[in-house]
């Protein structure tokens, strides 16, 4: 039932592997990963929509949620947690699912991913709705706990995405956009954890980076949408007020002390002139966009 996955087949390259010196193995490993930026390099126009279609859903209060079975569903989970702290993102807004539970992200959960109802099951119970966006994660594009949670997704008019590292698979019937980033036959046959795993992450950080992007949690490359909240979120905002200002560190620091902790709400007080109040409602009204928060302004004394 496998056979014809390219996840699954033998790797010419690597036949000899009990063979092979230790340096060997290592540049062996290494020149196969090589090959990986690539072949997701060929779905840029896949991912690029999937980001489109995640920032649209976000922007209309809807959720991202990540949903796969072992090493899939836990590079879902990873991505997940990872958004609110390098986003001060809601917690709630980007979520993951692992087929099994908590407990399967250290522990394997025997015949968790064969079951598409627990797939529905999951995605039901954190209410998922018509405004979400679901990435339903299988780098063999066949298992049953991802399917059957997109075709749940579908049915609640969710907009469904699938990532798989296998091409014309099951999953691509199941979905409203396909990514499938072919990497090739593993170093060690079937051990998705390899290139597969690594194709997924790379995925997974430009879905969520981009559509974080898209919702104005940047400033050119710097993290802006954090508040100072300790000692070290503190340094971290002086240090990026400084970077988009060019103040000194002293006056970087009055700035955000006049602004509550709020780094873009300083950084538009800076390049505006306007007070903190305003230029929160500045904000407020270019959807958190700093950049088009500062231009609107500037425009408006232009003419």
């Amino acid at each position: 039932m496998l056979d014809h996955l390219t996840t699954e087949a033998s790797n010419p390259a690597s036949e000899d592997l009990d063979e092979m010196s230790t340096l060997d193995l290592v540049n062996l490993i290494n020149g196969q990963d090589a090959g990986v930026a690539l072949a997701v390099g060929q779905q840029a126009l896949q991912i690029a929509a999937a980001i489109d279609a995640i920032s649209t859903r976000l922007l209309r209060s809807g959720r991202l949620i990540y949903f796969g079975a072992g090493t899939s569903g836990r590079l879902g989970v990873l991505d997940a947690a990872e958004c609110p702290p390098t986003f001060s993102s809601d917690p709630k807004q980007v979520i993951g699912l692992i087929a099994g539970g908590p407990t399967a992200m250290t522990t394997a959960v025997e015949g968790a991913e064969d079951n598409p109802e627990l797939g529905a099951k999951d995605l039901q119970a954190i209410g998922l709705s018509s405004q979400d966006v679901v990435v339903g994660i299988a780098t063999s594009g066949r298992t049953p706990y991802v399917i059957g949670g997109l075709d749940y997704a579908r049915e609640s008019g969710a907009y469904a995405i699938g990532l798989t590292c296998n091409d014309n698979s099951e999953l691509h019937s199941h979905c409203d956009l396909v990514i499938a980033p072919v990497v090739g036959p593993e170093i060690i046959s079937g051990s998705t954890r390899m290139k597969a795993g690594t194709a997924t992450k790379m995925v997974l950080n430009m879905l969520s980076t981009g559509a974080m992007v898209r919702q104005g949690k940047t400033f050119g490359n710097l993290m802006v949408d954090l508040r100072a909240t300790n000692s070290k979120l503190n340094a971290r905002a002086k240090r990026i007020v400084k970077a988009a200002t060019k103040l000194s560190e002293d006056e970087a620091s009055r700035l955000l002390e006049q602004c509550n902790g709020e780094v873009k709400t300083a950084i538009v007080v800076h390049h505006t002139g306007e007070s903190a109040e305003q230029a929160r409602i500045l904000l407020s009204e270019a959807n958190g966009h700093l950049r088009q928060a500062i231009r609107g302004i500037t425009r408006e004394r232009s003419c």
